[in-house]
């Protein structure tokens, strides 16, 4: 009678085939988040670096262990018994199990912190762009206080200036984010939050709404358009002449559910901003009184 073969062996490349194809799937795609456009970027790129490296340090030494374990100690015909160390304890081995994670945690957390209480001052030597940013369902709404002019689902920035978004919510709570620029931030009603970052050079920036807000969310994005500082107040001037002024009816048009292209206002009715915020600004006062 012919030896019936087993079946179970190609289950066991089901891990492997996984993991080739998880990373097979990256090849040819352009992470955003590993290629920042301006300081607050770079940081926290930085900071994720340093922190695979960190962890690289323990992960692979234990899956090479792994797989060392795995064919030293494997099962096979030639091995009837049990396998029994003649060791029981190591105190350095446990020493080691302690030692180690407090000095990973510790070359991580000490850098975080560090960038975090840094990156929460804006630059004193560059005056600061202020944009109002107001997150809608499904739609962004950005107003220049300074200028007095509106854009919905896009911003024009000076490149190598600082931008202070102050951020806030007319629906339900979301996040502010532009992942080439830096980290993201929450929009939450009757709250303002700060953020800010900064384009190196021009160029058009992706951005988005980083949590999910109903079944419109993936319409909430928007782009922004970094530019020389001179073809940046060309592009003000030419709104607030060209463009029409935005109406309350308008702003209450734009808050409703619904969806929006890209619009340019050259005014906007007073009021449609939080004037103060009860929550965090960048100096770690509050509360923080609008301009």
């Amino acid at each position: 009678m012919p030896k019936r073969q087993s079946t179970r062996w190609p289950y066991r490349w089901i891990p492997l085939a996984v993991i080739v194809s998880s990373l097979l799937s990256g090849c040819g795609q352009h992470y955003t988040i590993l290629h920042p456009a301006g300081p607050v970027g770079q940081t926290e790129l930085n900071l994720l670096v340093l922190a695979s490296i960190a962890m690289a340090i323990v992960i692979i030494p234990v899956w090479i262990l792994l797989a060392v374990v795995l064919v030293r100690f494997r099962d096979n015909p030639r091995h009837k018994g049990t396998y029994i160390p003649k060791w029981q304890r190591s105190k350095f081995f446990e020493v080691m199990l302690f030692v180690v994670p407090l000095i990973i945690v510790a070359v991580i957390a000490v850098p975080t912190v560090q960038k975090t209480y840094a990156l929460d001052t804006l630059p004193r030597q560059k005056d600061p762009l202020i944009i109002h940013v107001t997150s809608l369902d499904w739609k962004w709404m950005f107003q220049y206080p300074v200028q007095h002019i509106a854009t919905v689902n896009y911003i024009k920035i000076p490149a190598g200036v600082p931008v202070l978004f102050k951020l806030t919510a007319d629906s339900p709570m979301n996040t502010f984010w532009v992942p080439q620029l830096g980290g993201m931030e929450y929009t939450m009603p009757g709250e303002v939050l700060p953020l800010w970052l900064e384009a190196n050079k021009p160029g058009v920036y992706m951005g988005r709404s980083g949590q999910f807000s109903g079944r419109g969310f993936v319409h909430m994005v928007f782009k922004v358009d970094a530019v020389p500082r001179t073809a940046f107040n060309q592009w003000v001037h030419q709104v607030k002449t060209t463009a029409p002024s935005m109406s309350v009816a308008k702003y209450h048009a734009l808050a409703h559910f619904g969806y929006a292209g890209a619009e340019s206002f050259s005014s906007y009715p007073a009021g449609t901003f939080p004037t103060t915020s009860h929550g965090f600004t960048l100096t770690g006062s509050s509360p923080m009184v609008m301009p």
